[in-house]
């Protein structure tokens, strides 16, 4: 499919969106067509699993709490038909159409939410 580049598509920049991780706090943007594992990547932290960003693994299962988004097809091993319409999805597979508020879950939130370390005498 040819796609015509006009002077004011190759100029304006794609649309993003705020997600926040309500876990940490932390918030990143997230491009239209980006999904939220790439965005949630770009934060540059150690330990965030990205695994197959196919949905077949179910490392980056997420619960969407807050705003719109699409989800593409993901294994049913790892998110049910009633997760699914409960909000649970997978980072790799699904599209924000607005800003979210995203609860981490299962294999990814170990490496997401991590202990404060304290040191020295307490």
């Amino acid at each position: 499919m040819d796609v015509a580049l006009t002077q004011e598509s190759a100029t304006t920049p794609a649309a993003s969106h705020r997600i926040t991780i309500i876990d940490t706090g932390e918030k990143f943007e997230c491009r239209d067509g980006e999904s939220i594992l790439n965005a949630m990547v770009k934060l540059g932290r150690k330990g965030i699993p990205s695994g197959c960003h196919g949905g077949g693994c179910g490392v980056c299962k997420i619960h969407v709490e807050g705003g719109d988004y699409r989800a593409w097809a993901m294994s049913r091993e790892h998110v049910s038909v009633k997760e699914e319409a409960d909000g649970i999805t997978l980072a790799c597979r699904s599209f924000p159409s607005s800003d979210l508020s995203v609860k981490v879950l299962g294999k990814m939130r170990k490496a997401v939410i991590r202990p404060e370390r304290k040191y020295g005498f307490v």
